[in-house]
């Protein structure tokens, strides 16, 4: 008696549309979260690469690295003998203008991290610590090449 029967529904299919297959409601993220996380690898290695904006020669030293601190300000000085605090130009003899717009008075001073060229001349050097000096800055370091080879 019933043997053309063989399922539930009374002989009638479940297909929806023509391809055979619900709508899936879910949206696969998997993909993406693979991508975001080579970027974030990516940005993280390039990072520390693109901090310095202005190109200087630096001098190679045998000293230990110091570690990077918050709050600091970076002043380079080119191989013409250009200023530039962080990435900006300083015009010259505005220098005490705009250390003092970084560090009024009765602040202290950030630390100082000075990037100065090969080429310069010691005395172009140390006129700019002067002027941090005068201004107030009076944590001042020096940026060298690391170098393992011996004197």
């Amino acid at each position: 008696m019933g043997a053309g029967l063989t399922g539930s529904g009374g002989g009638r299919s479940r297909r929806r549309g023509r391809g055979g297959r619900a709508p899936m409601a879910e949206i696969n993220v998997t993909p993406m979260v693979d991508v975001m996380l080579v970027l974030l690898i990516i940005f993280m290695v390039a990072a520390p690469l693109m901090v310095a904006g202005v190109p200087v020669d630096l001098p190679d030293s045998q000293a230990d690295a110091l570690d990077n601190q918050d709050r600091q300000v970076t002043i380079s000085l080119d191989a013409q003998g250009l200023i530039y605090i962080d990435e900006d130009r300083v015009p010259a003899g505005a220098l005490e203008e705009r250390l003092a717009m970084i560090s009024p008075s009765g602040e202290t001073a950030p630390p100082v991290v000075l990037r100065a060229d090969k080429a310069l001349d010691y005395g172009r050097v140390v006129a700019v610590m002067g002027t941090l000096n005068r201004a107030g800055f009076r944590q001042i370091s020096l940026v060298t090449h690391g170098s393992s080879e011996s004197p």
